[in-house]
This record gives structure tokens, C-alpha cells and sequence, in this order.
């Protein structure tokens, strides 16, 4: 006997196998089904709702797959013999129930089971997206949510502007740009999204323009308007995040009660001459987050919130919160890291620092709170709007 089939003895002996048809009967029951076998191997074909994840990876992205130590896994290869290996390695890592399917995806497939083909990238996706693909926590996988993912951004001006631009550069399939002003030449200090040669021209197209001169692959959706309680739910419903980029307390307060309404996550940012702040607000689950009115239940009196216009900003400060941003958008779309819920990330450009403050949820909040029923309004203008 050769030392590679005693080897593969050994682990027979101690990691339990079942048959395909066993195999779907525990992914039936709730069991995790683990193709671990590379991405050209289940470009072809892959079980139905199989979590695939390459056998280079496993150690290191199991545990967001399968974050429970108890649940049953039942790993996959091509013929059973890389599943019994990944299958030992798992249950050193502390994973208590992990079973290998004898003769891997050829028996299941010989047996007739479900199989799916997963979407692949095209050769121009791979090279555009490939500093994303070599990433473990992204990969095909995590590009391909990301590609059909929407989302919706509020302003194509200082915020709007890098928030756009690196949303469409990552490959986020659908984006929608909200806006209901101009190009003008006092824009270009801070909005990049835009220039003099498309001065005088309404911003959203304007930036439609720019964003598919960057990704002509992704779909940019301009809608120029401006936000209103009898448009805001159609505007932003549909849409997986919801990022404002406004300049204005009524389309903050307005955006975080239809967001709260919707269930959709919102992605806040605001500036201020040399300061900015940026949070996650809300959710999918009521009252699980803090949103935008348990920070800030009412608004302050005008004179309390000057616009840009008449307080200033520096022009590279929108670049510094609209990445940040931006970064939080991604995260959310891939289900990666700790988003910024329940926290205020504070920046001072002035003196190069980032502070935090929590953000608890207010059990009183009259948008999120248990009870709350918050009527879509438009508020009394402030902020020099």
C-alpha cells in the first residue's frame, strides 16, 4: 500500500463518510454542504445551494461561513479524497460534526442530485475586478453579489462624488443617482465628479457620464429630482443600501424615516469646514440599530446648521468621509466586518484624528422605536435650503 492510500486509510477510519444521497438529506435538515473544490472545477457545475469555498481558503473563511461549531458539514471534492483531508483539519480547528461525501461531486452527480451552474465572470470582469477576486473575503463569489447589488445615492455633489466613483469601480451592478441641481463652476473645488467641459449640465447626468467613462459594465440610473415625502419610498425602495450623500437636515430626516420604513440600511456622511462624520443606520430588523433620529431626534434651528455655501468646507474633506463611506457601503453589501452601527466615526481634519462615540438605540426614538409610526413629511427648510 502506498503511503497516499494509507494515509487516506487512516482517515477513513476516523472521518465519517456518507453517500450522496445522505449528503442531501442532511443539507435538507440543515446541514452546511461544502464544495471545496477550486473555482475552475465548479465553473462547471456545482450541488444546489452548496456553500463553495476553495480548499485553499477553508481554514481561513470557514468560520463566516459556519460560525457555529456544532452544525454538521459534509465537505465535497471531486472524488473524495481532498474532503477527508479538509474534513481532518476542520475538526482540529473545533468543529464538531464534520463528515466527508464519498466520491465526491462524481457520485453526486452520477446520482442524479441537484446541480447548479454558478455565474461566471467574463475574461475583461476577471482582469477589472482581479485585486478583488485574489481576496479571500471577496473572491468570484463576493464579486458577483457585489455586481448585483443596488444602491441608492442621495447628492452627486462633495460626498456623492467619491462615493460614486469607487461604487462604480468596485462593480456595484446598479446605481442610482438622486439629485436635482446643476453644474456649476464653484462645484469643481470638491465634486469630482464632475468638470468644466460638463459645466451648466443637470449633475446627475453629469455623473452618469463619468461613472460609466469608469465602468461602462455597471448601470447608472439618473433621476433628477429632488427628494420629496411623495416620492421618497418609490425613489429608494428596491434598493439594497441607501447612501446619503445630502447637504440638508429635511433630506436627512426625510431619507433615515423612509429607510426605517423600508428596511434598508443607511449609509450617513456629513462635513463641515474641516470636520465630518459618517454612521450605519438602520436595517432590515426594526429597532436592532440605532438610526439617524436616535442621535439626533429633531432638527437644530437654522441658524445651528449652516449650509456648505455659507460656512465652507475644504475641498478634500468630502474625498476623506465619501471613501469612508463608501467602504462602509461595500461591507454592508458583502456581509463583511463591523459595519459603523451604534457608533459616530468623528474626523478632524484640522488635527489629523479620528474619535468615536457610541450611538445607543433609544427606546423613545419616535422613527425606530417599539410603536413608532413616523408619517413622511416634508420639514420646515433649514440649512440655507
Amino acid at each position: 500500500m502506498s503511503l497516499k492510500d494509507r494515509r487516506l486509510a487512516e482517515l477513513r477510519a476516523r472521518v465519517p463518510e456518507v453517500g450522496p444521497a445522505e449528503a442531501l438529506a442532511l443539507q435538507q435538515a440543515g446541514a452546511l454542504l461544502i464544495d471545496v473544490r477550486e473555482d475552475e472545477e465548479t465553473a462547471t457545475g456545482s450541488p444546489v445551494a452548496a456553500v463553495r469555498l476553495p480548499r485553499g481558503f477553508l481554514e481561513l473563511r470557514i468560520e463566516e461561513k459556519a460560525p457555529d461549531a456544532s452544525r454538521t458539514l459534509v465537505l465535497m471534492c471531486a472524488g473524495g479524497a481532498r474532503s477527508l483531508f479538509a474534513a481532518e483539519d476542520l475538526t482540529r480547528l473545533g468543529y464538531g460534526d464534520v463528515r466527508s461525501l464519498a466520491g465526491g461531486f462524481s457520485a453526486w452527480k452520477a446520482a442524479g442530485l441537484p446541480v447548479e451552474t454558478p455565474p461566471q465572470l467574463d475574461a475583461a470582469q476577471r482582469e477589472r475586478y482581479r485585486r478583488h477576486l485574489t481576496m479571500p473575503e471577496v473572491g468570484e463569489a463576493g464579486q458577483h453579489r457585489l455586481l448585483r447589488s443596488r444602491v441608492a445615492l442621495i447628492g452627486a455633489g462633495g460626498l456623492g462624488s467619491p462615493i460614486a466613483l469607487y461604487l462604480a469601480a468596485a462593480g456595484v451592478g446598479r446605481l442610482t443617482l438622486i439629485d436635482d441641481d446643476k453644474v456649476e463652476r464653484s462645484n469643481l473645488q470638491r465634486q469630482i465628479l464632475h468638470a468644466e467641459s460638463r459645466l451648466g449640465q443637470r449633475k446627475v447626468d453629469s455623473g452618469r457620464a463619468a461613472l460609466l467613462d469608469l465602468n461602462p459594465t455597471i448601470e447608472v440610473v439618473a433621476h433628477d429630482t429632488r427628494l420629496e415625502a411623495g416620492n421618497v419610498l418609490d425613489l429608494l425602495g428596491g434598493h439594497d443600501v441607501v447612501v446619503d450623500g445630502s447637504d440638508n437636515l429635511p433630506t436627512r430626516y426625510l431619507v433615515n424615516d423612509a429607510c426605517v420604513t423600508l428596511g434598508v440600511p443607511n449609509v450617513y456622511g456629513a462635513i463641515f469646514r474641516f470636520e465630518g462624520q459618517v454612521s450605519v443606520f438602520g436595517g432590515a430588523t426594526p429597532g436592532a440599530r440605532p438610526c439617524y433620529r436616535c442621535l439626533f431626534p429633531e432638527p437644530p434651528p437654522a441658524e445651528y446648521a449652516p449650509s456648505c455655501a455659507e460656512a465652507g468646507v475644504l475641498g478634500v474633506l468630502p474625498g476623506v468621509i465619501g471613501t469612508i463611506m463608501a467602504a462602509e457601503t461595500i461591507k454592508l453589501l458583502l456581509g463583511l466586518g463591523e459595519p459603523l452601527a451604534g457608533r459616530l466615526l468623528l474626523y478632524d481634519g484640522l488635527r489629523g484624528e479620528f474619535n468615536e462615540i457610541a450611538v445607543p438605540v433609544d427606546p423613545e426614538c419616535p422613527s425606530c422605536g417599539p410603536g413608532a409610526s413616523v408619517a413622511l413629511t416634508d420639514l420646515a427648510a433649514v440649512c440655507g435650503v
